[in-house]
Order: structure tokens, then C-alpha cells, then sequence
């Protein structure tokens, strides 16, 4: 369907990136293989560095919480961060420690980022009619921008006004909403959350931001998510 910016009132679209912005299999393909493969490297290259040593705390700390839980599991940092990235945990610690793993790949050009074709032409349209655009993802901030400032469409860094992460608070809970259109000093209701997730969405409607599920290339629609306009591609949100 065709989502209209200026019968809502939008001043603002915040949006999701893994199926959304940027293709699934970009992330679990590319971006988790590649940190998979390079942790072990990483941790030991850059021990003394005050990034590293902060994401070791974070996941430090998390293990920490789960030896409450299970006593007997002794720490051992990178069986650690595979254990995370085998249960596809949010975990900040493991964010963290991708997104600087990833710092490397796209420094050295070993990686590059992806999003779909009708990303570049949607940023500049809701561009050129004063809009602000703002990327929320369980990501780190730093991954986001990695992303964002290397794609096969050029930099798109110029177009985007902020980047939040979990540190705000988790993406399915309408709590975090709120913080996001406090942080940005947008109400609610005039920013447009575009996400591929229902569960997400639902948490911004509730938050009272409006919502669209992106269904991208399967087109098919999940179960539960009627509350919510489709689209397939941002070319159907115009000004």
C-alpha cells in the first residue's frame, strides 16, 4: 500500500535495519561470519585498547549474571561470545565487540555495506522535504555506522540525523519508543517506525508512533500483524 508522510503528519521515519533497510542475508551471511571469524584475532590484537577492554567488561558481566544462574560454568571469554552469537543473543557486550570487529573489516575493505536499491532514492526524498531519519537497531551505534558510511549506494551517513541501539532499551518494549521521540524532541505520532518485526511495531504503536511493516522480498505477512500497514519497498511511503 501507499503510506502518505504528509496526511500523517510525519516528521520523522525511524527505521529498522536487518530486512528493512538492509537484506537478512547481508547480516547473518556476511557480517556474523566474518566477527565469528575474527573475534579470537581481535581480542588478542587489541587487548590493551579501552574499547576492547570495555566490551570484555560488558561481557565480563553478563557471564556473570548467568554463573548466578548456573554455577558451574567458568568464563572463558571467547567460548563466551560464540555461546551469544550461537543463541542470537542482544546482548550488549557481544554488540559491542562485533561492531569493533567490524570497524576492522571495513577499514581494511574486507567488508562493505548493503542496502536495497530503493534506500538511496527514499533518503533523498524525505530528505528534500525536511524530514528526519533515524536508525534504531539492536546493532551497536558504532556497527550502525559502519553500515551506513560504506554501502554499495555511497556514504548515506549525510542523510541520517541520529542511530539508536538497545542502550535506550529493548526494541520490544514500548518504553524505548518513548525515549526515542524524547531524544529527537518529536512527538510520538508524527514519527513513522518502519520495521520488519511485529513485535516491534507493535511495541511503537503502543508508544504512539505510527508503524509500517516492511515485508521486503518474501511479501508474505506474519501472523498477528493487521494492526499495521504493508509495504514492500519504500518506495510506497511518499511524501
Amino acid at each position: 500500500m501507499t503510506i502518505s508522510l504528509t496526511a500523517l503528519e510525519i516528521r520523522a521515519l525511524l527505521l529498522d535495519i536487518e530486512g528493512t533497510t538492509t537484506p537478512v542475508e547481508f547480516v547473518y551471511q556476511v557480517l556474523f561470519p566474518y566477527a565469528r571469524a575474527h573475534a579470537a584475532e581481535y581480542l588478542t590484537r587489541n587487548q590493551d585498547s579501552a574499547a576492547c577492554r570495555e566490551a570484555v567488561a560488558l561481557l565480563r558481566s553478563e557471564h556473570a549474571a548467568d554463573v548466578r544462574l548456573k554455577p558451574d560454568n567458568t568464563y572463558a571469554p571467547l567460548e563466551y561470545v560464540f555461546s551469544l552469537m550461537d543463541r542470537d543473543k542482544k546482548s550488549p557486550g557481544l554488540k559491542a565487540l562485533q561492531g569493533l570487529v567490524w570497524q576492522d573489516g571495513y577499514k581494511s575493505g574486507e567488508l562493505r555495506g548493503e542496502v536495497y536499491p530503493d534506500v538511496l532514492p527514499a533518503f533523498e526524498r524525505w530528505r528534500a522535504r525536511g524530514l528526519g531519519i533515524y536508525i534504531y537497531s539492536s546493532g551497536s551505534v558504532l556497527a550502525q555506522q559502519l553500515l551506513f558510511g560504506s554501502t554499495n549506494a555511497g556514504d548515506l551517513t549525510p542523510f541520517l540525523s541520529g542511530y539508536f541501539d538497545t542502550a535506550v532499551g529493548p526494541k520490544i518494549s514500548a518504553d524505548s519508543y518513548g525515549v526515542i521521540a524524547q531524544g529527537i524532541h518529536i512527538p510520538p505520532p508524527h514519527i513513522l517506525f518502519v520495521s520488519d518485526v511485529g513485535q516491534e511495531l507493535d511495541a511503537a504503536r503502543t508508544g504512539g508512533m505510527r508503524t509500517a511493516l516492511c515485508v521486503r522480498d518474501s511479501g508474505e505477512v506474519p501472523p498477528g500483524s493487521a494492526l499495521h500497514p504493508v509495504i514492500q519497498t519504500f518506495d510506497e511511503i511518499l511524501d
